[in-house]
């Protein structure tokens, strides 16, 4: 039978590891400055850092006789869209969101090989957005596309064999928690919730588009961090 060790003392508030509380304080120091410091560039903000998919649509700025920018510029927006927020409850809420499913990844990734997942599963949800959204003038912002992910890999840890190794895609465990998770984005899209401003407060497309990233990514990162502690050097036995 398997016990739980219960250390002694006065234990942290929070157990969640550092980096995910450093993501966290980020989005909200970015999100207090948007709303208490510069809130009338706010918009004009939305539109240099998220992501616009009119940007990148020829046919759009040719009809509008705007300059799409230099490679960076258009680069960019895939990076900074997931620092933004359209308000205290959509960075409250991807935080409570992050908080769970990115301390888990955290604890077997550790620092770097979580951001990696972070920043991949973000562009991803972006790529997806900017596909299905081609020559939309609307920004998207926000970090729930790479939260997303971060769910997905999460559910393959959570379904993990006796021996550690991830949940398989097809796993009964993944697949009800996907479909699940898929069904919702459905009727997030299909009825238009959350989709009445110009600022998407559920993009449903990015979601899925990073779920899908995490669950693919899942796998490789994992032998990159095997690989890691491969390259630990055993301890010498001086018995």
């Amino acid at each position: 039978m398997a016990h739980f060790y219960q250390p002694s003392g006065r234990q942290p508030f929070l157990r969640a590891p550092g980096i995910v509380i450093a993501v966290i304080a980020l989005l909200v120091a970015i999100e207090a400055v948007l709303q208490l410091v510069i809130p009338a560039r706010s918009e004009e903000i939305f539109y240099l850092y998220g992501l616009v998919p009119a940007r990148y649509s020829h046919a759009f700025l040719a009809a509008h006789h705007l300059n799409g920018g230099n490679v960076l510029e258009r680069a960019g927006p895939f990076f900074t869209y997931m620092l933004l927020h359209g308000g205290w409850m959509h960075v409250l809420v991807n935080c409570i969101w992050l908080l769970p499913f990115g301390a888990v990844v955290a604890r077997r990734y550790g620092t770097w090989l979580f951001l990696l997942l972070f920043v991949l599963c973000g562009i991803a949800g972006a790529a997806a957005h900017l596909a299905l959204n081609w020559g939309s003038p609307a920004p998207l912002v926000g970090a729930s596309a790479a939260v997303s992910g971060l769910m997905a890999v999460a559910f393959r840890m959570m379904g993990a064999t006796p021996d550690g190794r991830l949940a398989p895609l097809l796993s009964p465990q993944v697949a009800t928690w996907s479909a699940v998770w898929i069904g919702i984005n459905i009727v997030a899209g299909v009825t238009g919730l959350g989709t009445g401003r110009p600022v998407q407060e559920v993009a449903w497309q990015a979601h899925l588009g990073g779920y899908f990233a995490g669950l693919l990514l899942a796998g490789p990162v994992d032998r990159l961090r095997f690989r890691g502690i491969a390259r630990v050097p055993k301890p010498v036995d001086s018995g």
